[in-house]
């Protein structure tokens, strides 16, 4: 039989705080450095072609998906970690 639910100890749920803190500036930065480097990339492939925007639009939706992807990465390396 269990006994009543106790609280977690102050020094687990710190962890778990820093770790839910940690795991959401690493999603941030994740997308927004996909984002960016897909931007300026692109904005030197119009240098290249001589396009007006095109490549900068490409770099974009192609950084968006790259950071995407990398979320994706990120939690599923957490959750495997939290499973054991």
């Amino acid at each position: 039989m269990k006994g009543p639910n106790k609280p977690a100890e102050p020094h687990k749920q710190t962890g778990h705080a820093l770790k839910a803190v940690s795991l959401v500036s690493a999603v941030g930065v994740n997308l927004a450095a996909f984002t960016l480097g897909g931007y300026f990339l692109g904005a030197w492939l119009d240098d290249q072609w001589n396009s007006s925007g095109l490549g900068v639009a490409l770099g974009v939706i192609i950084g968006v998906l790259c950071g995407i992807a990398g979320v994706i990465f990120i939690i599923k390396a957490v959750m495997e970690e939290s499973d054991g």
